[in-house]
């Protein structure tokens, strides 16, 4: 793509390169040459196929699992481009891995979440583009700009199609009430919330329920879905409280086991996904439903490279 003397180029690593490919078909561009692979011992190599000199270059490349490696490669193509004389080079981040160690919770704690965003600047980032933050803090990491697309229009689109009948939004824990506040608001419904104690991580207890969910469609909406025992457990426990069925609404897959295992187990009518984190076919279970963000991240991309607001992608 092209604007006057200005070039667009958008790359991918291994993360999710069908998402990648997915944008550039929005933006009517092909997916950049680029090969990333490993030697024997593991390291990550990056080889760029194609000049990249004075071009605007946005590199697709999520953090979920395996992290660290997802991360290494992001770095070792920023340094690439940034060494191949690219003009600017923003990394599109559609899940920010170590978010949720944004804060010292407890003594000699580490803010690895920081920690990511002082790595991916040193390594010569101009920008960055990224999806539902798990703590929106996170953006005052960086000494770069960042845009924090939603998913939530997306997902309200979706369920307003649904119809559904005597919905309530619920909240699976105290620190999503905004988020759950928004999707209520747009649907001009009330709000429930799942009061909930976390004795380890990734172990959550549901202490009790506030609102009345009896005779309600539930739809839970979080910023993601790990281990989904907070999500099981809230569910059955909404179901105990006399909820009619439950839906559950999150911006990121990221399945960590046995999250599909109690999915396929649950009680829950829909869940409901992005395609920020690519899914292996043994992840999609049948009451999946996984909604494309490729058309958000391209009109981003697209209004960046055009210097125009992006801000009304948030509505």
């Amino acid at each position: 793509m092209r604007q006057g003397s200005k070039k667009l180029k958008v790359f991918s690593a291994n993360a999710n390169r069908e998402l990648a490919e997915q944008i550039c078909s929005c933006l009517g561009l092909e997916l950049g040459k680029a090969e990333v692979t490993r030697f024997k011992d593991g390291e990550i190599r990056v080889r760029i196929g194609e000049t990249v000199r004075g071009v605007e270059v946005f590199i697709v490349q999520p953090l979920n699992n395996p992290s660290s490696e997802n991360l290494m490669e992001l770095l070792i193509m920023i340094d690439a481009m940034k060494r191949a004389s690219a003009k600017e080079v923003c990394a599109v981040i559609p899940y920010y891995a170590y978010a949720r160690q944004d804060r010292k919770t407890q003594p000699r704690d580490a803010i690895a979440a920081k920690l990511v965003a002082n790595l991916i600047t040193a390594a010569g980032a101009d920008r960055v583009v990224t999806l539902d933050l798990h703590a929106g803090q996170i953006q005052g990491f960086f000494d770069i700009p960042v845009d924090n697309l939603r998913a939530m229009p997306i997902i309200y689109d979706y369920i307003q199609k649904k119809e559904l009948e005597d919905v309530i939004v619920v909240s699976p824990d105290v620190g999503g009430v905004v988020r759950a506040r928004e999707l209520a608001d747009r649907l001009h419904c009330a709000i429930a919330i799942v009061d909930k104690r976390r004795p380890r991580p990734n172990v959550a207890e549901v202490m009790n329920i506030i609102g009345d969910v009896e005779g309600k469609t539930a739809v839970f909406i979080d910023d993601m879905i790990d281990t989904a025992g907070t999500i099981v457990n809230a569910a059955e426990a909404i179901l105990a409280r006399g909820a009619k069925e439950v839906y559950a609404c999150s911006s990121h897959a990221v399945f960590s086991d046995p999250a599909v295992e109690r999915l396929a187990n649950s009680p829950l009518k829909e869940i409901i996904v992005t395609d920020s984190i690519h899914l292996p076919p043994e992840k999609k279970i049948p009451n999946l439903t996984v909604l494309s963000v490729a058309p958000l991240f391209a009109e981003a991309i697209r209004r960046i490279f055009e210097e125009l607001s992006v801000s009304y992608l948030f509505d």
